[in-house]
C-alpha cells in the first residue's frame, strides 16, 4: 500500500510517501481501506519526536482519524462486514495510523459513519467531534439557557464546540482567530463574538453577560483565555483537553476539569446520534492528496486554520 511515513524526527520534510506492507488485523480487529484522514496538532508534534509511550521503530505511519470502507475483518469481529462504511478514532496505534491506504483498528474504536456524511466530512469528524462533543456534555455539562463561552471557536474542534453548545441550548459567546474566524463562527451561530488578537475580549463580555459567564471551554491558552476567565461567576466552570498551551492558572473556587477524548464505541455512536440529529457544519481548511501529505504538515504548521487539514486517500 502506499503511506505517509517518516523515519525519523523532523519538519514536514521528513514526510515521504512510499510503498510499505498492509497491516494485517488481530482477530479483534478490522482493517480499513481509508478514504480521507486528518491531520492534527499533535500529528505534527508526534512528527517532532514527541509520542504517547513508547515510540514504535520505523517507518512509522502518522493520523489519529479517519473514514473508510471495511477492507477486512479479524475472526472475533461480528459487528461488520466486507464493504461497511465507517469512521475511527484510534491514537497511537504501534501498526501505524491512518496516512495510508490500508489501516488496522481495534473494532471496539470503528463505528458506521454517519449517513448525513459524506467520506470527506466524516474522515474529518471524529478526533474533533468527540474533543468537542465530551468536552460540552461531560466535561463542561452544558445545561440550556447558560451563558458560555468558546475559546479558539474558530479551530477545528471549538467550531463544532460551539455547535454542540447552541444544540444543547446556550447562549454562546466565542473568541475566535481573524476576520474570517470571526465571520466562520458567526455564520455557526455564536450569539456574539470576539477577534482573540485585536477584540475588547472584557468589554464585549461584560455586554454579553454583565453578572458574568457560566463557563469557559477552551481549545487554546494564553492572554485571551485569561480574560474569559476573568468573566467567569463565582462558581463558575471551566473545561479543557490535555495538551493545551499554556494551560490555565488554578483559580480559587473554580471548577475546572481536564480531559482526554474518548474514541470507544459508545462515544463514536453518541458523535453519531448527536451529528444526525444537528447536521453541523464540519469546517475543513484544506484538502491534499495522500501523495501531497508533506504539503499538508507544511500548511498545518503555518498556523491559522479554520477547521481540518485533510488527506484524501481514494
Amino acid at each position: 500500500m502506499r503511506a505517509a511515513v517518516i523515519d525519523k524526527a523532523g519538519g514536514p520534510e521528513v514526510v515521504t510517501v512510499r510503498t510499505v506492507p498492509v497491516p494485517t488485523p488481530d482477530a479483534g480487529e478490522v482493517l480499513i481501506a481509508v478514504h480521507a484522514a486528518g491531520i492534527a496538532s499533535w500529528d505534527a508534534e508526534m512528527r517532532e519526536g514527541w509520542w504517547p509511550g513508547k515510540r514504535p521503530r520505523g517507518p512509522i505511519v502518522l493520523g489519529s482519524d479517519g473514514a473508510g470502507t471495511i477492507a477486512a475483518v479479524g475472526s472475533r469481529v461480528r459487528r461488520f462486514a466486507v464493504g461497511d462504511e465507517v469512521y475511527s478514532f484510534s491514537f497511537g496505534s504501534p501498526k501505524g495510523g491512518f496516512h495510508a491506504e490500508y489501516v488496522a483498528v481495534a473494532a471496539e474504536y470503528v463505528a458506521p459513519k454517519p449517513k448525513s456524511l459524506e467520506m470527506l466530512h466524516a474522515g474529518a469528524l471524529p478526533a474533533a467531534g468527540l474533543t468537542a462533543l465530551q468536552g460540552v456534555e461531560q466535561a463542561l455539562r452544558v445545561k440550556r439557557g447558560e451563558a458560555v463561552i468558546v475559546h479558539a471557536a474558530s479551530g477545528s474542534i471549538g467550531s463544532l464546540a460551539l455547535q454542540f453548545a447552541k444544540q444543547r441550548g446556550a447562549r454562546v459567546f466565542a473568541v475566535a482567530s481573524g476576520r474570517d474566524g470571526l465571520a466562520l463562527v458567526q455564520r455557526l451561530g455564536a450569539d456574539a463574538a470576539v477577534d482573540g488578537k485585536r477584540g475588547k475580549i472584557a468589554e464585549a463580555l461584560r455586554e454579553f453577560a454583565p453578572d458574568g459567564v457560566d463557563g469557559v471551554i477552551a481549545f487554546a491558552g494564553g492572554p485571551a483565555l485569561t480574560q474569559c476567565l476573568d468573566a467567569l461567576r463565582p462558581g463558575g466552570r471551566l473545561a479543557y483537553p490535555n495538551g493545551v498551551e499554556p494551560a490555565p492558572r488554578k483559580r480559587r473556587g473554580l471548577d475546572a476539569v481536564t480531559y482526554d477524548a474518548a474514541g470507544e464505541r459508545r462515544e463514536l455512536d453518541r458523535l453519531s446520534r448527536t451529528v444526525e440529529a444537528a447536521t453541523p457544519e464540519i469546517p475543513i481548511a484544506a484538502v491534499f492528496p495522500l501523495a501531497q501529505a508533506a504539503k499538508a504538515h507544511r500548511r498545518l504548521a503555518k498556523g491559522h486554520t479554520l477547521g481540518r487539514v485533510m488527506l484524501r486517500v481514494r
